[in-house]
């Protein structure tokens, strides 16, 4: 079986950090594309930030840039976001997803929901931003 598990999530105030893991088991997460997508309440879900294998590629919405970096530790079979900056509209559960044969611009590019059938997903972490 094939398993992402993420953590991380909490209560953080505006302009606070958070620090999300998804760790992987069931198979060698080295093999994937992996991405973090988020889904606020009433609200589609997005690509936040994809990156590749090794983890050359990486590619993050216009909203999170420069306030979130994605990471791989494939060795610990480990996807991270760091969040920084956060504010309201970043509320939202926030999952981890898995993919073969897609470049990370497909995974998190304006397309990315055409191919959300074939991920693997976690069952996702909330993050809730309040003052």
């Amino acid at each position: 079986q094939l398993q992402l598990v993420e953590s991380g999530g909490g209560v953080v105030q505006p302009g606070g950090s958070l620090r999300l893991s998804c760790v992987a088991s069931g198979f060698s997460l080295d093999s994937y594309v992996m991405g973090w997508f988020r889904q606020a309440p009433g609200k589609e879900r997005e690509g936040v930030a994809c990156i590749s294998s090794p983890g050359y590629n990486t590619m993050h919405s216009d909203s999170v840039k420069g306030r979130f970096t994605i990471s791989r530790d494939n060795a610990k079979n480990t996807l991270r976001l760091q969040m920084n900056s956060l504010n309201a509209n970043d509320t939202a559960v926030y999952y981890c997803a898995a993919a073969m044969r897609l470049s990370v611009r497909a995974m998190c590019g304006s397309a990315s929901g055409t191919y959300y059938g074939s991920f693997y997903w976690g069952k996702g972490t909330l993050v809730t931003v309040s003052a």
